[in-house]
């Protein structure tokens, strides 16, 4: 019952977004309605690099501890994290080509972006390749832990270098911002997006969880 609550809960959340999104932001003047995919975009790529941070200190709880529940945390994390992260790759390019007028460009922060994509992914593809449970846990500990230097790269980019991205609009310096409506529709679809990642990450959790459990019997069987 508190599942199915939780859950309407979110997709009530995600409802009320899309709509603030599509509805009550007003119209960029420049780029007109596709401006309206920032408010996925932007809050995605925030989410994602919640989830690998969740990830991270996982991690590290995992290799000072030993304590299999941070090794289910982190992969249920990176998981979650990957996910929002593929969505900033795929809402890129659909803004990116109306304005300018390109798919796709190497510059510092989409490369970067791309490097962290593929850095979680071999995370994942890591853990299927050992079958020890504790040596699987151990290496992709000190294998996430690596992974996350790239989140504060993506992040500093375009403060960093020149790149065709724009600048940040939020604490960007003078001459940025956002208006007062974008503002609070950009502020209800993190809240959403926030909850959505909170709710899968629960929900994966419990499905690592119980596939120790699996394991443990499974092993059992097998010596008995």
């Amino acid at each position: 019952m508190k599942k199915a609550l939780a859950a309407f809960l979110v997709v009530g959340l995600l409802g009320i977004a899309a709509y603030a999104s599509l509805f009550v932001a007003p119209t960029e003047r420049t780029m007109g309605d596709i401006q309206r995919i920032f408010y996925l975009h932007m809050p995605s790529a925030v989410v994602a690099f919640c989830a690998f941070l969740v990830t991270f200190v996982a991690n590290l709880l995992y290799v000072f501890r030993r304590q299999e529940r941070w090794d289910w945390l982190g992969v249920s994390a990176a998981e979650v994290g990957l996910a929002f992260i593929s969505v900033v790759l795929i809402t890129g390019p659909i803004w990116a080509h109306p304005v300018w007028g390109i798919w796709w460009t190497w510059d510092a922060r989409l490369t970067s972006t791309f490097v962290l994509w593929l850095l979680y992914v071999s995370y994942l593809l890591l853990r299927t390749l050992v079958e020890d449970p504790h040596r699987r846990a151990l290496l992709s500990a000190v294998y996430g832990i690596f992974a996350f230097l790239d989140v504060p790269l993506v992040h500093m980019s375009i403060r960093w270098w020149r790149t065709q991205h724009p600048q940040p609009v939020l604490m960007g310096g003078p001459g940025t911002g956002l208006a007062p409506e974008m503002k609070r529709v950009l502020l209800i679809n993190f809240i959403a997006l926030v909850s959505l990642m909170i709710f899968l990450v629960r929900e994966r959790y419990e499905l690592e969880a119980l596939r120790a459990q699996v394991d443990v019997l499974r092993r059992e069987g097998e010596a008995a």
